[in-house]
């Protein structure tokens, strides 16, 4: 392996960085698949009834990540500490709800005019789960080459000192009933997606982004965000091998009268 050099190995950074992004992505999937052991089982429970040969490669494999990204954090110019940003008001929360509502809408209707309705195929496989009324409404858009738009309002939202969500690398953004998957549809990622629809019916749009964004600014990672992890669960617990019918209308609901959003 050498370094690169000069203006002739440009495109083999961005080569670099394209493969760097993949393995990030990679490593926030697993990070969330770590988050969900963390909230439904104890350390106790993994360590006394997990398989101890899948435990002891999963630390490996963890500690094996952590010690590389080490060695290269350890090679960072060396920075001064990072000020201490002070918690966002109600009325900048307030603001950034309005944000996330109004990019919603904006892109709702971008679109519009190209989204189609659900196969009837998609619809078989979600409506024990989901309304013939929303399965109906729902329309979707794969993107395939193409990305969805980053909102314009992410620098102010990194003046703040959070570091927002990387939307061109989820697999699919909700625009209300407007379904937008970076590539290509795929089950999970409709299932995810869907429940945010329900999520945005449920509670109507400006709940539903005031909800996100206090989420946001309460656990700083977007994968953690409530409305986030119970849309994760759900789509989780729809791919079991022997998944049993349950309503995600009724779970959101019954979410919402706990306060868990």
């Amino acid at each position: 392996m050498s370094s690169f050099q000069n203006s002739h190995d440009n495109i083999s950074i961005l080569q670099m960085n394209s493969e760097l992004e993949d393995a990030n992505l990679e490593l926030l999937s697993a990070h969330y698949a770590v988050h969900q052991l963390r909230l439904h089982y104890s350390s106790d429970d993994l360590a006394r009834f997990g398989r101890r040969d899948v435990l002891r490669k999963s630390a490996e494999a963890a500690t094996a990540l952590h010690d590389f990204y080490t060695t290269i954090e350890d090679k960072f110019p060396e920075a001064g500490p990072s000020p201490s940003l002070p918690l966002p008001t109600p009325e900048q929360i307030a603001e950034a709800a309005g944000w996330i509502a109004g990019y919603l809408k904006q892109e709702h209707e971008r679109y519009s005019p190209v989204a189609a309705p659900l196969t009837n195929e998609c619809k078989a496989r979600m409506w024990p789960y989901f309304s013939a009324s929303l399965l109906d409404r729902i329309r979707v858009v794969e993107l395939r080459g193409e990305r969805v738009r980053v909102p314009e309002f992410f620098p102010k939202v990194r003046a703040l000192g959070f570091e927002p969500p990387e939307v061109t690398h989820m697999d699919s953004v909700t625009f209300i009933d407007i379904v937008a998957f970076n590539q290509r549809l795929s089950e999970r990622a409709l299932i995810h997606a869907l429940v945010h629809a329900v999520q945005i019916e449920v509670l109507g749009l400006d709940r539903y982004a005031e909800l996100w964004v206090y989420g946001f600014v309460k656990t700083r990672t977007h994968f953690t965000v409530p409305l986030e992890v119970h849309a994760f669960s759900l789509s989780s617990k729809f791919l079991r091998p022997m998944v049993e019918r349950f309503s995600v209308e009724d779970e959101v609901l019954r979410w919402v009268s706990d306060g868990r959003y």
